[in-house]
């Protein structure tokens, strides 16, 4: 799955996701320092999916209707970084299409994953 990470997302877990074959780009390589708006722009023109720990995202998703490929907002904080990959492995293996164009935060044991309106996939 091609994704986008968002600056807050830690290094260490865009790499272990990118061993298990998933594509992704990270802002901290990019363009550190770049307002929300433009890290959801930025995701919007590569088409991938936004992988986050920022709650913002979910006002520009919702509020102000600009368009995505999809936000996981991750809530893991104090999880070792292996603990970390295994879940979004998982749930991006498990949740495949539920998450194109949705709005999805995940934390230990709980996945919620919410369409956005107007939002295509």
């Amino acid at each position: 799955m091609k994704l986008l990470a968002d600056e807050n997302i830690d290094l260490s877990l865009v790499a272990r996701l990118r061993e298990h074959g998933h594509q992704v780009l990270a802002v901290a390589e990019m363009e550190p320092g770049i307002p929300d708006d433009v890290v959801l722009e930025r995701a919007n023109v590569e088409t991938a999916m936004l992988l986050t720990e920022d709650k913002d995202f979910g006002e520009l998703a919702f509020r102000q209707a600009i368009v995505h490929h999809g936000v996981i907002l991750v809530r893991l904080a104090g999880l070792p970084t292996a603990a970390k990959t295994a879940i979004l492995i998982q749930l991006l293996e498990e949740h495949r299409l539920e998450l194109l164009g949705s709005f999805t935060v995940v934390s230990p044991g709980l996945v919620r994953i919410r369409s956005v309106p107007g939002v295509s996939s």
